[in-house]
């Protein structure tokens, strides 16, 4: 599939469907399903201004919040469709987010960040 899209390896790429988008890394690999994309949780929630464009990764915007139960509440559901082409915006990075938020986070008063 990667092929056929113009995907390669370290390409930035926009994940999308009705629910949400995202940024991620493409990582291309023989051993993951044609027609299947795999997106590991684990990224903060980092919106890009108001185009709701997630730019961490986070698989979150693109699934369904629904519990299991009332009393687990844990995911439904780790799956979802969606569409995928190389991402042609301007450059964004996460970590500079994070970066700019631990800054602030961390500064001690009078003294500058080193």
């Amino acid at each position: 599939d990667a092929e056929v899209l113009g995907i390669a390896d370290g390409d930035c790429i926009r994940l999308w469907n009705d629910r949400g988008a995202c940024l991620a890394t493409a990582q291309v690999s023989d051993s993951v399903r044609q027609g299947v994309v795999v997106l590991p949780t684990g990224a903060w929630f980092t919106p890009s201004g108001n185009s709701g464009l997630e730019i961490a990764g986070n698989p979150n915007v693109l699934t369904l919040d629904v519990g299991t139960s009332q009393f687990g509440q844990g995911c439904s559901a780790q799956t979802c469709l969606v569409c995928i082409e190389n991402y042609a915006g301007a450059s964004v990075d996460a970590f500079e987010h994070y970066q700019e938020k631990l800054v602030a986070l961390t500064a001690v008063q009078g003294r500058e960040h080193r």
